[in-house]
């Protein structure tokens, strides 16, 4: 697990490894988001970036009688 150092600035700099398989690009916005101990980074995308990406997710939820 990649380590990164805090500057001076409160900035961090996100690994190669990490930047890549997020596909994450110079001046790109991601959310910072505290959850319990840790920070997590987000990253922000727009709804046409997120089309299809919960592609093949089983969508047959068993419904109660009256629910359509």
């Amino acid at each position: 697990m990649p380590t990164v150092t805090l500057s001076p600035k409160f900035q961090v700099v996100i690994p190669l490894q990490i930047r890549e398989s997020l596909g994450l690009k110079p001046g790109q916005k991601v959310e910072a988001m505290q959850y319990l101990d840790r920070v997590e980074f987000i990253p922000v995308r727009s709804a046409r970036e997120m089309r299809g990406f919960l592609k093949g997710i089983d969508t047959t939820v068993p419904r109660e009688k009256d629910r359509v």
